[in-house]
């Protein structure tokens, strides 16, 4: 049973993604939070598997709640809401450590599927509209140009290979397809990869990409 901490201002919205939740197999509510404060102390006592996080939150807005609550427990996986597609905020949410967000007006059947794949460990976040927001909002520190090793520590030209093909948004599978490998090859070069940058998936590997120049916005 997974369970879930529903974390928005609004207590009409809470009820509705509870009610939401009791429909669905697998799926519990481990409890709620009205603001930032109140969902890092809830993480603390319920310890919950994945926190739906609205990012508008008073006293601690949800990016800020979304770092406190993956740096003091990293086995809980934060699932950022965000009632527009692109916006600043869900880079902000990613950077912070959310494994993926989803829009507000998301299908019932989209949640449901979010919460279970952050769980798995997996970022829920489509890899074209993931891209979309990083050209959107993410800018490399510097122009055009083969990324330093301090940037881009230790990497194997395969694994910058992969790397790129991450940042444009293609998927395992078509990963494997481009650079002529298995899908399990692929996912073990990708494990490695996030061992290598230090990230926690997919979402913060783009950022990475994008930030150290490897990619850059609208490059084919």
């Amino acid at each position: 049973m997974i369970k879930v901490l529903l974390v928005d201002d609004h207590a009409i919205v809470r009820t509705g993604l509870r009610l939401l939740l009791e429909t669905a197999p697998g799926l519990t509510t481990a409890g709620e939070a009205a603001d930032g404060l109140e969902a890092v102390r809830q993480c603390h006592a319920l310890r919950p598997d994945v926190v739906l996080m609205d990012l508008y939150l008073p006293e601690l807005d949800g990016v800020a709640a979304t770092a406190r609550i993956t740096g003091e427990l990293p086995e809980v996986k934060v699932l950022a809401l965000s009632t527009f597609d692109l916006e600043e905020h869900v880079v902000a949410a990613l950077r912070a450590g959310a494994s993926g967000f989803l829009p507000k007006d998301s299908t019932p059947e989209d949640l449901i599927d979010g919460i279970r794949t952050v769980h798995r460990g997996e970022a829920a976040v489509a890899p074209r509209l993931l891209v979309g927001l990083i050209e959107t909002f993410v800018r490399p520190a510097r122009p055009r140009a083969a990324p330093s090793l301090a940037e881009l520590p230790a990497l194997t030209e395969r694994e910058r290979q992969v790397l790129e093909l991450i940042a444009r948004g293609l998927s395992n599978t078509q990963i494997a397809g481009e650079l002529g490998l298995s899908v399990s090859t692929v996912k073990n070069r990708v494990s490695d990869l996030f061992g290598k940058l230090a990230v926690r998936d997919r979402a913060q590997a783009v950022i990475a990409a994008y930030e150290a120049g490897l990619v850059t916005p609208g490059t084919p």
